[in-house]
């Protein structure tokens, strides 16, 4: 029998609540543990230390309860402790945590690939590998459009993220803090612009107009028969939130299929149910070549793959493929239980009660602030891009000061942007509206206090 998010019965009460003393002196001390022992380059947005999580809620070592408008970064959809998944995760682990799926295979992997198949876009023959993060999905769909092109350069756009190792740093825009002196970088990596429809110069231009401009600079910058792929983000994450306008996907996807190269989706951030569809691209019924995946994938399990046309993965020589730990069998069983959650609570359709319950809200509250310059998204995948009030330029105090005072009053937010100046909202999808709305006013009361 079907059930809906609606139907869902939480293991922790679902309300937030701050103690005075916040963060308390369990976080304090084990604050001061972690400066001894990890490193300072690992920065973390909320100073407490977690001790439980349920549905929409954190609680920390201190017994403060936060409203979780962030999901641990889109990967929670099915809440981080979905009761399927940590049932499979439990089963699975008494039998056996790894043997390593190149040495001697096991049905898990198998059957995530068979999911992941079925539920991509595209009817053609599809074939799927597993690893463990965004990152090394997205160097893996590059490794196979240039072997099977035989071409090297690779396509990607302003305001991207694709992840912080080598090759990935190198598709990313963003310089601080992914890039700023790791470098040099992978070569034959080139950027265009993006469809960004509230900082556009040309207001009115259309989404084929925007994919023109860009394919008309990838045509004489490189030449479209020396590009081996095309790799965007239906919606940027890090990048802001930024969906392209209408039109602006398909006509990429069209010139790429016309030009032989291979399109690739990074739906990391975007995919399973995040956006009301199990894939961003479903919007504009744009079918990739390769598809990334990895955050909502598995419950929080580390987990990630692409997916693509046979004849592009088939291509490629065995062996090219793998890792020690890519589709580890315990990831896999919380995979395969996570994506029967989302079925079993329809969360598609929950990602558009979000959107619909959100939007509303928050532009409502864009009519009365100028300093709410942009409201966007789609889905349980929605940002506010904050301004100076009566222009266009990004506000990143603003931003830093609203996150700052959500966190004292018991709410999680996120922050992103090239500009450092947009809050990103992506709640677990198993939220509840009471907690959603609870949320979203101290949100609204941050800006106003703030502005």
């Amino acid at each position: 029998m079907t059930t809906t998010a609606n139907d869902i019965t939480y293991r922790l009460e679902q309300k937030r609540r701050v103690q005075a003393d916040f963060p308390g002196p369990k976080s304090i001390a084990l604050t001061e543990r972690r400066k001894a022992v990890v490193a300072a380059g690992v920065a973390s947005t909320v100073p407490v230390f977690v001790a439980d999580a349920d549905g929409g809620i954190i609680h920390d070592v201190d017994g403060n309860s936060f409203i979780d408008l962030g999901s641990g970064i889109a990967v929670t959809s099915v809440g981080a402790s979905d009761p399927a998944v940590v049932g499979a995760v439990k089963e699975a682990v008494e039998h056996f945590t790894h043997t390593c799926f190149m040495v001697t295979p096991y049905e898990g992997y198998v059957a995530v690939a068979e999911q992941l198949n079925r539920l991509t876009p595209g009817e053609h023959e599809k074939r799927t590998v597993l690893f463990n993060s965004g990152a090394e999905a997205v160097e893996n769909a590059v490794k196979v459009a240039r072997l099977a092109t035989g071409r090297d350069a690779v396509v990607a756009f302003d305001h991207a993220y694709h992840g912080r190792t080598n090759l990935t740093m190198a598709l990313t825009a963003k310089a601080m803090p992914y890039k700023t002196n790791f470098g040099p970088f992978a070569p034959e990596v080139y950027r265009m612009p993006m469809s960004y429809p509230y900082r556009e110069e040309n207001p009115a231009i259309t989404g084929a107009e925007a994919a023109k401009r860009a394919i008309t600079m990838i045509e004489k910058q490189i030449g479209g028969e020396q590009v081996a792929a095309i790799i965007i983000e239906p919606i940027q994450g890090e990048g802001g939130f930024i969906v392209p306008a209408e039109g602006f996907l398909p006509a990429l996807a069209a010139w790429a299929r016309d030009k032989g190269v291979v399109f690739i989706a990074d739906e990391v951030q975007s995919g399973f149910c995040r956006t009301g569809e199990w894939f961003a691209v479903n919007h504009e019924g744009v079918v990739p070549d390769i598809i990334t995946m990895a955050k909502g994938i598995a419950g929080g399990m580390p987990l990630s793959a692409i997916t693509g046309r046979a004849d592009l993965l088939d291509a490629v020589h065995p062996g090219g493929l793998g890792g020690t730990y890519g589709g580890n069998p315990v990831a896999c069983a919380a995979a395969l239980a996570s994506i029967g959650s989302m079925e079993q609570y329809g969360l598609n359709a929950r990602a558009k009660h979000i959107e619909e319950l959100a939007l509303g809200k928050l532009r409502e509250l864009a009519s009365e602030q100028p300093v709410v310059g942009d409201v966007r998204g789609r889905g349980a995948m929605l940002a506010i891009e904050l301004v100076q009030a009566g222009s266009k330029e990004p506000n990143p105090e603003l931003t830093k000061a609203v996150a700052a005072a959500c966190l004292k009053e018991g709410v999680i937010i996120l922050t992103c942007g090239t500009y450092g100046n947009v809050i990103r909202l992506l709640p677990p999808l198993v939220i509840s509206d009471e907690l959603l709305l609870d949320g979203l006013q101290v949100l609204a009361a941050a800006i106003k206090a703030n502005a």
